[in-house]
């Protein structure tokens, strides 16, 4: 194939758009806020079951301290008309026997409320637990919220990069002769890199230096022959840095 010098240098500006353009789009999917939003998700996943378990522990005890403290109004309202009762009455065994319930419903009142006091201390320590957990959650919430805000703009930076290379590319593809610019696409497509230049006898696709006989073959080329990479297959671009 036949391509002006010219034509061909325009490869390597493609060539290195491309590159740009993949790097680019490698960086995207590859972003640290990415991993450490995943991580940070996974710890709220995590500890949210906790957080529903001790939000239940806080309920189960408010719970309990109504029924408790229901249990004790009851009390309180039975031993009230009981003490009116023996206030009022003459008869001693009347007196008696009311007298032993009262006893009674006092050491029920005295009991239910020291377990009210019990179970109060346990509903402190739950909503203190609970809080803590809350106030853990909230700063995981906050930073992952930071690292999403972060990565929605570096992504969008990165789509506005990659869209100004796009019309710099289309700019650069309309004064590249067609049959040339196939063989470049159909390169890059099947080896990655679809033109390079050759600098002091060193392939910029390959990176290794050519060999005598393969540098031999290229002094004798034409200028404007289309050569080819014979390590990674890509158009090697001649200029006057390729020291031949």
């Amino acid at each position: 194939m036949k391509a002006s010098p010219s034509d061909q240098r325009l490869l390597l500006e493609i060539q290195a758009i491309d590159t740009n353009d993949r790097q680019l789009a490698y960086a995207s999917d590859h972003l640290p806020e990415t991993e450490l939003i995943t991580s940070l998700a996974a710890e709220l996943s995590t500890s949210s079951a906790d957080f529903i378990a001790r939000q239940g522990i806080v309920e189960d005890a408010r719970t309990e301290i109504d029924r408790i403290e229901s249990d004790i109004s009851v009390v309180q309202q039975r031993l009230v008309l009981d003490e009116e009762r023996a206030s009022h009455s003459s008869n001693a065994k009347d007196v008696q026997a009311l007298e032993a319930e009262i006893a009674s419903l006092k050491t029920r009142r005295e009991n239910l409320e020291e377990m009210e006091l019990e179970v109060m201390q346990r509903l402190e320590d739950a909503e203190k637990s609970l809080a803590e957990l809350h106030s853990a959650r909230a700063s995981v919430e906050a930073e992952l919220a930071a690292n999403e805000d972060a990565r929605e703009k570096r992504q969008s930076e990165i789509s506005a990069e990659r869209a100004q290379l796009a019309s710099t590319r289309e700019q650069l593809v309309r004064r590249i002769p067609t049959d040339l610019l196939a063989l470049y696409e159909k390169q890059r497509d099947r080896y990655g890199i679809g033109a390079a230049l050759l600098t002091r006898g060193i392939s910029g696709g390959s990176g290794v230096t050519l060999s005598e006989t393969d540098l031999s073959k290229i002094r004798a080329a034409a200028e404007d022959d289309v050569i080819m990479c014979p390590d990674s297959s890509c158009i090697l671009v001649r200029t006057e840095e390729s020291g031949l």
